[in-house]
């Protein structure tokens, strides 16, 4: 018997395991096939400026190839959850032009049209999913208001989580459900190149992180 397949857009190397890695470990137990898509993997051969800094803040040197590192990550963590990573070919928004953190979070600038929706198109017309999730985009980074877009695009029905860590300061609507936070801790700690930026380390990632999601029909 084919198994139904669940195709989770992420726009980082991170933001479908943080917001939603307990649903979708769930949905891999129940025997779905899993695939976690990440919009923005593209490697840069030599980064500078804000990009540069965007690595060295990690406290990454400048010849480490991060990109390269954080699929090593996502794969661990998707391999925790049960699920298939898939890393698609866009830059991250440093590489396209936005230059300060506050740009980030800012508008999406003109012209600024990466394509997000033929890349999912392509991967939804080979997996033929039942169950399509992606971002809300609270807290408003351009890469997931981008991604939503994208996903608004496809003319499918499709679920969205709240996003995680943002959404500790724009909490989500309703109780959400619960998940299996030992094993979610576990996949979010796979993203160690993260955890001292996001949340002071691996203890402050175990304190902030609850044991319910949010995730919410569109369409």
């Amino acid at each position: 018997m084919t198994r139904p397949v669940a195709l989770a857009v992420s726009p980082h190397l991170d933001d479908a395991v943080f917001s939603a890695g307990g649903t979708l470990a769930a949905l891999a137990d129940a025997g779905w096939r899993v695939v976690v898509a990440t919009v923005f993997t593209a490697n840069v051969q030599k980064p500078d400026g804000f990009a540069l800094a965007c690595q060295l803040d990690k406290g990454l040197p400048p010849d480490v190839d991060y990109m390269a590192l954080r699929r090593g990550e996502d794969r661990a963590a998707c391999a925790i959850i049960g699920a298939e990573p898939a890393h698609l070919p866009l830059l991250e928004a440093p590489h396209r032009r936005y230059g300060s953190a506050a740009e980030l979070f800012g508008p999406v600038r003109a012209g600024d049209d990466p394509p997000i929706a033929q890349l999912v198109v392509r991967l939804v017309a080979t997996l033929r999913p039942q169950r399509i999730l992606g971002p809300q985009a609270i807290g408003g980074h351009v890469d997931h208001v981008l991604t939503r877009r994208a996903l608004e695009r496809l003319g499918h029905r499709w679920e969205s989580w709240a996003d995680w860590p943002y959404a500790d300061r724009s909490p989500p609507v309703g109780p959400g459900h619960a998940v299996d936070r030992a094993r979610k801790l576990k996949a979010c700690a796979a993203y160690a190149s993260q955890l001292g930026f996001q949340f002071g380390g691996a203890d402050g990632l175990d304190a902030r992180l609850g044991d319910r999601e949010w995730v919410l029909p569109v369409g």
